[in-house]
């Protein structure tokens, strides 16, 4: 990639969280890279569906591998490595054949046959298959690898030895971190079974670490058993496979969850011990449901990466994820459509920024710096607020306020627009429309909205020649409310208007809402709502 030097200067100094995270990679290789290659990692448990965080953390992770590229010309790739040598601990709800499933407890998730019937090896590979067409599906650019065919093919055999040679001083690091009763049972290797093909939580005596031999005693059957640790015959405990995996794969990169953040602690000083230095990195904070609460997939709060994607485009979903990463957010239906214009409103701003603004744009990382132009005529909020209306509900119908609104407008010619149009439809059927009500007017806010209906029936406020109706017709709503709640209770006037013509307490510029619905259909919700206040008079 040819970076311009002005770019380039810009994103050494920029103070965007990616070129932070950039740097410390930078400060790790003053003279550049040994090995001549960057390596980044993410990670992943196949025992479920790919979900939230597995999307987050690798788009967070390519944001960052993109900022180096635009700092200095080193190589790099990016790792998903699946965890599926662990054990199946507990067979996951909805899954077919549970008894089947069940028989299979505790080996590996590599070796448990595959519930679904669709030819693969595996459980694991279903779920590793679907894993890869997920990352596929966003065309992120990545390497992936399966811890079963790392171990069985022999390509962690090296690291294994050097895990054996190290043995008692894995064990000084990890014991002081364990109950005492789970000290007595501990080891930092985990033999696989040649009878059951269980992967065993046994105490282990080191043979010969060059041979790669271990001795342990099987529980099933109280015998000594002497076997080779080697090719796929034992696996390790989390957090010494996770130093083992960044020394074997010399990972410079990885980012993780808040609550890993022990065993970051812990797999980097193992990692020391083996005789390399752990990867850079951050822990970020995870997603919380509209009620506080940490997002579960076995609660099922909060909300999935399918479920987004039917409500809104996938670019507004990475800048939702892009913005404060180290930060706690709320991840439920509701923020969707700030996150949508939000994104819009960035994306327009782009072209008009200055290079080192841009860098500082989430545009520009979601879009790897080809960053697209899009400016949008109308926001998605009042697209939803159009939608949810009584008889709008569906694409024509919200096409045809838009071409009134502007002739130049149409579905074949403004596919972005179209597309949002689609997201609106379904976001207001969903979550818009159900929870509408329109209250009463006061006698104040009456008299109001009689002024605004006399404005609107001389056609006072559409604007003239060049004029933008929707502005002047902001001007003149601003002006009914000066007038009848002063300008300190503005608010209460716009809320109003919100709550009796629309049925929420927040809504769009109303100025633009006339413009777009109509001066006589806008009328009628007036009418309405005055003929409501009479009827509770």
């Amino acid at each position: 990639m040819t970076v311009p030097p002005e770019l380039r200067e810009a994103a050494l100094v920029s103070k965007a969280w990616p070129y932070e995270e950039a740097r410390k990679i930078l400060k790790r290789y003053p003279n550049g890279p040994e090995k001549g290659e960057i390596v980044f990692e993410t990670g992943y448990g196949p025992s479920g569906l790919p979900h939230l965080g597995t999307f987050q953390e690798v788009a967070r992770t390519l944001m960052v591998r993109h900022a180096l590229s635009e700092m200095v010309d080193w190589p790099s790739r990016l790792i998903a490595f699946s965890d599926d040598m662990d054990g199946m601990r507990k067979v996951p709800p909805g899954v077919p054949q549970q008894d089947m499933m069940h028989a299979h407890l505790d080996q590996p998730l590599s070796r448990v046959p595959d519930p679904y019937g669709c030819g693969h090896a595996s459980y694991a590979a279903h779920n590793n298959n679907l894993l890869r067409q997920f990352l596929d599906r966003f065309d992120f650019d990545y390497e992936f690898l399966s811890s079963s065919d790392c171990y069985t093919s022999g390509r962690f055999d090296a690291a294994l030895r050097q895990v054996l040679r190290r043995y008692d001083a894995i064990m000084d690091v990890m014991l002081p971190t364990l109950r005492e009763e789970r000290r007595q049972t501990y080891s930092p290797i985990l033999p696989i079974s040649a009878d059951s093909g269980v992967v065993l939580q046994v105490p282990v005596e080191v043979v010969d670490a060059e041979a790669g031999l271990i001795r342990y005693t099987d529980p099933a059957t109280g015998r000594a058993v002497e076997q080779s640790a080697l090719r796929g015959g034992a696996k390790l405990q989390w957090k010494v496979d996770w130093a083992m995996r960044w020394y074997a794969l010399g990972v410079d990169y990885e980012m993780s969850g808040k609550d890993l953040i022990d065993s970051v602690t812990q797999s980097s000083k193992i990692v020391r011990i083996l005789g390399a230095r752990p990867p850079e990195g951050f822990n970020y904070e995870l997603f919380l449901d509209e009620n506080g609460e940490k997002i579960s997939k076995t609660r099922g709060n909060g909300v999935t990466i399918d479920e987004w994607l039917t409500y809104a485009p996938e670019e507004s979903l990475v800048f939702y994820l892009y913005r404060e990463p180290k930060r706690a957010k709320q991840l439920s239906f509701g923020i969707i459509p700030r996150a949508v214009d939000e994104y819009y409103q960035a994306l327009a701003l782009y072209p008009t920024q200055a290079v080192d603004k841009q860098l500082g744009n989430p545009v520009h990382h979601i879009h790897a710096g080809k960053v697209p132009e899009a400016r949008l005529p109308v926001s998605f909020a009042l697209l939803l607020n159009i939608a949810s209306l009584p008889g709008v509900g569906d694409r024509s119908t919200i096409w045809s306020f838009l071409h009134r609104y502007n002739p130049a407008l149409s579905a074949e010619g403004n596919p972005e627009l179209d597309k949002l149009v689609g997201y609106a439809v379904e976001y207001g059927a969903r979550f818009v429309t159900p929870s509408l009500r329109r209250r009463p007017p006061t006698s104040e806010e009456a008299t109001a909205l009689r002024e605004l209906d006399a404005l609107l029936a001389d056609n006072a406020g559409t604007g003239h020649g060049e004029e933008d109706p929707a502005t002047i017709l902001q001007n003149h709503i601003y002006e009914i409310g000066k007038l009848h709640y002063g300008k300190e209770r503005l608010r209460d006037w716009f809320k109003a208007l919100y709550e009796t013509l629309l049925g929420s307490d927040q809504g769009p510029r109303m100025g633009s809402f006339i413009a777009l619905y109509g001066v006589e259909n806008s009328r009628r919700l007036i009418a309405e709502a005055l003929a409501s206040a009479s009827g509770r008079d």
